[in-house]
């Protein structure tokens, strides 16, 4: 078993040095690498979904900081650690409603159910709300009243008694492990399938002789187009080339290569052809609570083209790039600057380069953002792989997925700080 912290460490290095770039790529390496922290993390009896948290939240404030644009890991952070609250919660409830029943048996007298108070529902909603807030719920069943409905056996039953305790014990912690890690691995198999369940709604949104624009390269956008292919629908679509890195040229060779009718743009033409187009269809590279996305650069005029002639603007994205935050807070880092070599050649504008102003400041200033902000009100439909929505649906969405507690990834200050 491969030592976790030099996993982490090779993530992490990965990370900072763009060697893993796209939301599906560092979701999956991120939900497989906290899987493996689950897996080796040793945690006792007490507060066993708090001690799995801790470790989680370690691991994901790294991740986090080593490259913040990457949106898909502190989305993946969060919702394994909703994982584990709602494992924990299952099998609390379970064990609860396993108590109850054992307290109102219709073996035992009216005189033990004196003995043996029962739980009311109020006490069990209260412990159920409270168990991952210290004390943990084992250790405030213990010291309940409940506690006192075990009955006590002679000295010479004690051993047995404290190994059928013991073995109970560690029964409970591998089963919430083995849970938690079970739904990770679920999590993980929706993400490398996130393409084909966007891509089985296409024939729904794409008719035929219909002309669809989009723009850059995405994979999720490619399997819609070819889906909707395969089901005999007859359409042309225009790719804006996406500059300056051209990843447009890649999806127009895609989709040629499959058998739809392409025409390559430039990105200065989307307004000019705009008023032939039925609707656009673009990726993103996550979606906010807010209903905003971030996308690639070039996105927010095509959507404002798009609004100016009616044309529908449709948005594809996987639930691994719903982010809980908004596009105000602090944590959310909205773009990045990349290289200006991918600009312009530096040996033709060396001249302009120069400092020759004497003012210690080059002449010529190169700004390459990766990145648009497109709001709201400019999307007309969200398409993710559990169906269609508004994008003022997607706050609603998105709290299925997330925990409250946890939109601030940050562990829990020690007792000696």
């Amino acid at each position: 078993m491969p030592d976790t912290q030099a996993l982490v460490n090779d993530f992490l290095n990965k990370l900072k040095k763009r060697k893993i770039e796209g939301s599906q790529a560092t979701a999956r390496q991120t939900a497989e690498l906290l899987r493996s922290v689950i897996s080796q993390q040793r945690v006792s009896y007490t507060n066993q979904a708090g001690a799995l948290i801790d470790a989680v939240k370690a691991v994901g404030e790294q991740l986090i900081a080593a490259n913040p644009v990457e949106l898909a890991v502190g989305n993946i952070v969060r919702r394994v650690l909703h994982i584990i609250r709602e494992e924990d919660l299952s099998l609390t409830t379970a064990a609860i409603g396993g108590l109850n029943l054992s307290a109102v048996s219709d073996d035992e007298t009216d005189d033990n159910r004196d003995d043996h108070p029962v739980l009311s529902a109020a006490a069990v909603a209260a412990a159920a709300r409270s168990t991952l807030r210290p004390p943990s719920l084992q250790t405030l069943l213990e010291d309940s009243p409940a506690s006192a409905a075990i009955p006590h056996t002679s000295s010479s039953g004690g051993d047995s008694e404290g190994k059928s305790k013991s073995a109970d014990k560690n029964s409970k912690t591998r089963k919430l492990k083995h849970d938690v890690i079970e739904a990770v691995n679920e999590l993980i198999q929706d993400i490398a399938t996130c393409h084909e369940q966007i891509a089985e709604q296409a024939v729904e949104h794409i008719h035929q002789n219909e002309v669809i624009l989009t723009l850059g390269s995405s994979r999720t956008v490619l399997e819609f187009l070819c889906a909707a292919k395969e089901k005999k629908r007859s359409f042309r679509v225009f790719v804006a080339e996406g500059a300056p890195r051209y990843q447009g040229h890649l999806l127009a060779k895609d989709l040629v290569s499959r058998g739809l009718q392409t025409t390559l743009i430039t990105d200065s033409a989307v307004f000019a052809m705009i008023s032939r187009v039925n609707m656009v269809i673009v990726g993103a590279h996550a979606v906010m609570a807010n209903g905003g996305v971030i996308a690639p650069v070039g996105l927010n005029m095509v959507a404002l083209a798009a609004q100016k002639h009616a044309v529908p603007f449709v948005v594809l994205a996987g639930s691994h790039k719903l982010c809980p935050l908004y596009p105000h807070n602090p944590e959310v880092l909205l773009n990045e600057l990349r290289s200006p070599s991918e600009l312009l050649d530096f040996g033709e504008f060396s001249d302009c380069l120069d400092f020759g102003s004497g003012t210690g400041s080059p002449l010529l200033h190169v700004v390459n953002p990766t990145f648009d902000y497109v709001p709201p009100k400019l999307v007309s439909l969200f398409i993710t792989d559990t169906g269609g929505h508004n994008p003022s649906y997607m706050y609603r969405l998105i709290a299925d997925y997330y925990s409250a507690d946890d939109l601030v990834v940050q562990r829990r200050p020690t007792a000696g700080n």
